[in-house]
């Protein structure tokens, strides 16, 4: 885990420095200058370009990593020119979804037309975005490969961020109308994906002169590599779509207002998954790998060790976020506006937690022989997620949204697990991640307790002392019973290093 450690912890940090701009952003400029229905717009435009590139790479991100080890070699670094196809398929993915959703513009205009007029007229602003979210995703994906996450990174991470921190001061001071802040939006996204585009161009032997050569002598190749991307195609359809149905369905049934309350909570709540993603871009080249030499045993403790960690994490993130929460909303601006969805943010915070730990386990299973289950899988995970978010939004609203990403989380990581111990006989648990779940547990419940016996702990004081006592008490402990073994020797070797 030695690279994997270093770039993992490398883009971690980066990560949080995003993170304290969007929390600026997020917590300080948006709710201070801009209505609920604007942070609504904002939200349902980025959600609607994020389903449109998960759709329009045509599964380009996960074939990437899946096939590059086939095609570079240490005679050929410029990989036989599979960087070429990289770039073409999603340009031809983004060609077919686009008329797709010019196709689709009538039926959808009158289902949002009711509750959230604003986003109607804003429809066509999503393909640009899209456009060059695709590019800056793909080239990232490629970076990945080249085991290159830092920067590009730090383009998704800080670079977008401080964009749209921008934006939207630019937009609160009246610099810019709402047409000019969905321009600048877009102009944020295209200075990302050239910025990754010429950092991978500077750091990678890449190649967009196709080798139909190689191509012609590695049909068998060939053929996997399209069944592949059919795959996740359509796999995609399913996936892409789970994550952001809460968010269309409460602007459609309820309005962009709840919908920007509600993007606050998600924005409180995906800090609990960010460590995962650092951990992830750069451990599946390597599970690609060791799945393509059929080194059952080491994907099998490399999987244990991302989910493991990824656990570790997540449950300290997730409990410094819920032990200060209601610190957090006092610091808001128009804290009240936001504060009726804190029961949410537990919930939300609960399914990043699950999303952070599992989802190594659904890379193993779409690289292995069996990727044909997550495909169904993902269709379960879809269904769900139409179904909970159209029984209970109507009835719980808000609630009802967060209740719909936790349920149908939970179900298709089950399957997923169950399939990997079924089928390629590898389990993603060890007895150290239940020390951890119920060290969580006990710190949860510790919270309640004392907030239930000493009431003015809910203060901002209390918040710091809980805080101390049991977030420093969690960290402490997981040290103590070395939980993480990687992370126990990184922080001692900085510690001995800075002696």
């Amino acid at each position: 885990m030695g690279i994997i450690a270093r770039q993992s912890i490398k883009g971690t940090i980066v990560t949080y420095i995003g993170v304290a701009v969007g929390f600026l952003t997020t917590f300080f400029v948006l709710t201070r200058f801009l209505t609920a229905e604007e942070i609504g717009l904002a939200r349902v435009l980025l959600d609607a370009a994020t389903l449109f590139i998960g759709l329009a790479q045509l599964g380009t991100s996960a074939s990437v990593i899946r096939f590059f080890p086939y095609f570079r070699t240490p005679q050929q670094p410029a990989s036989h020119g599979f960087f070429f196809w990289t770039m073409l398929v999603p340009l031809v993915g983004f060609i077919v979804f686009a008329l797709i959703y010019h196709a689709c513009h009538v039926p959808l205009a009158a289902w949002f037309s009711e509750k959230s007029p604003l986003f109607v007229d804003y429809y066509y602003a999503v393909l640009p975005i899209a456009f060059f979210m695709l590019y800056q995703t793909v080239f990232e994906t490629c970076s990945n490969v080249l085991m290159r996450i830092v920067v590009p990174r730090a383009v998704r991470e800080v670079l977008v961020r401080i964009g749209l921190l921008v934006c939207y001061l630019l937009y609160a001071f009246r610099v810019l109308s709402l047409d000019g802040f969905v321009l600048a939006l877009c102009i944020n996204y295209a200075v990302a994906a050239v910025v990754n585009v010429a950092y991978v161009f500077a750091v990678g032997h890449i190649s967009l002169r196709p080798d139909w050569a190689f191509l012609r002598a590695n049909r068998p190749l060939v053929r996997r590599y399209l069944l592949y991307t059919a795959f996740l195609l359509v796999s995609a359809l399913a996936s892409v779509v789970a994550p952001t149905l809460s968010s269309f369905f409460l602007t459609a049934k309820m309005g962009l207002s709840y919908t920007g309350v509600f993007a606050i909570a998600t924005y409180m709540a995906v800090m609990v998954s960010i460590p995962y993603r650092s951990l992830t871009a750069i451990a599946s080249p390597q599970l690609a790998d060791a799945l393509k030499r059929n080194a059952r045993q080491e994907a099998a403790a490399l999987l244990q060790q991302v989910t493991g960690n990824a656990l570790l994490v997540g449950c300290l993130v997730f409990l410094l976020l819920w032990l200060n929460i209601d610190l957090i909303y006092t610091l808001l601006p128009n804290g009240a506006t936001y504060a009726v969805a804190r029961r949410e943010v537990f919930i939300l915070a609960l399914s990043q937690l699950l999303l952070a730990t599992f989802s190594f386990s659904v890379m193993l299973l779409n690289y292995s022989r069996f990727y044909g289950f997550s495909l169904l899988f993902s269709f379960v995970l879809t269904a769900l997620a139409v179904v909970f978010n159209n029984m209970l939004i109507p009835v719980c609203g808000m609630t009802g949204a967060a209740l719909s990403n936790l349920g149908s989380y939970a179900v298709y990581f089950a399957l997923v697990i169950l399939a990997l111990v079924g089928l390629c006989r590898i389990s993603p648990f060890s007895r150290t991640q239940l020390w951890t779940f119920v060290l969580f547990v006990a710190v949860l419940v510790c919270n309640y307790l004392i907030l239930y016996l000493l009431p003015c702990a809910a203060g901002g004081w209390g918040s710091l002392f809980r805080t101390l006592l049991l977030g420093g008490g969690f960290a402490g402990l997981a040290y103590r019973l070395s939980l993480s073994p990687q992370l126990n020797a990184l922080l001692r070797s900085l510690f001995v290093s800075r002696h």
